[in-house]
């Protein structure tokens, strides 16, 4: 079966690498695990013998005919053929938590996650299959080069932990960059998610235009004053300001009802 590029498939088919994915998610019984592309069931199969059942969502029709003969060898398999970007995952939690995997097409791994984001109440833990760079980002502190609105989203609401590198190699086709694994697990924090739409346009401003200082950059957010009440030089990049910056400039627009 060809892998296509319009949907980034790149198939896991490294055992090693299989097996090191699945201890550090650690699956259990009773867990609500969620596989975001199965592709041909590498991670699939193992999670559903340690699991017992699994929901998977995965957009190429092709595919699904091979899931649901082989799956139930396996286990329990409950396929949802979708666009991942269009499920509701707070729905798909009922009264409980998720717990999401996937190697996560690396077209697509940005708009998932923030996606993902918008559900993070409803989610126990997530462990993703993601290209190198896009994890570099993920977890990068203040200072970096490749810290941004990425880094500060997540790391608001997530706990963000690089795992381990997997090589091209454990993939067909061969991807052209390296990838690695990352666990995110959300802080469950009520004040952290009701700021989530202010944290969002204040990052926006933020690293809308790097260069500039952050009193230019959010003219028409904060102004000058109002930044620096939060602690912040008015004068300073977004590249400098940690997490808890970001944070309390979200509060102090969320008090003036932006």
């Amino acid at each position: 079966m060809k892998a296509r590029k319009r949907f980034g498939q790149n198939f896991l088919r490294d055992p090693q690498v299989i097996a090191r994915i699945v201890q550090a998610i650690g699956p259990k019984p009773g867990d609500r695990l969620v596989e975001i592309g199965p592709g041909r069931g590498a991670m699939t199969y193992p999670l559903l013998e340690a699991a017992g059942s699994l929901t998977a969502i995965e957009i190429d029709r092709d595919l699904v005919p091979l899931l649901q003969t082989e799956a139930p060898a396996h286990g329990q398999l409950e396929l949802i053929e979708a666009d991942v970007l269009t499920v509701d995952f707070t729905d798909l939690a009922g009264e409980g938590r998720l717990r999401v995997v996937g190697n996560l097409p690396y077209n697509i791994s940005t708009p998932v996650l923030f996606h993902l984001m918008e559900h993070a109440a409803h989610i126990q833990d997530m462990h993703f299959m993601l290209q190198r760079e896009v994890v570099d980002r993920m977890a990068a502190a203040p200072g970096s080069k490749v810290y941004g609105r990425l880094s500060v989203a997540l790391q608001a609401r997530c706990r963000v932990e690089k795992l381990f590198r997997v090589m091209p190699g454990s993939f067909w086709p061969v991807p052209k960059v390296e990838s690695a694994i990352v666990r995110l697990t959300p802080l469950q924090d009520a004040e952290r998610e009701t700021l989530a739409p202010a944290l969002d346009r204040v990052l926006r401003g933020a690293f809308g235009q790097r260069r500039k200082t952050l009193a230019n950059a959010l003219s028409g957010v904060l102004d000058a004053v109002t930044i620096a009440s939060c602690g912040l030089r008015p004068d300073a990049r977004a590249e400098q300001v940690d997490v808890a910056g970001f944070l309390a400039l979200a509060r102090a627009l969320a008090t003036q009802g932006g």
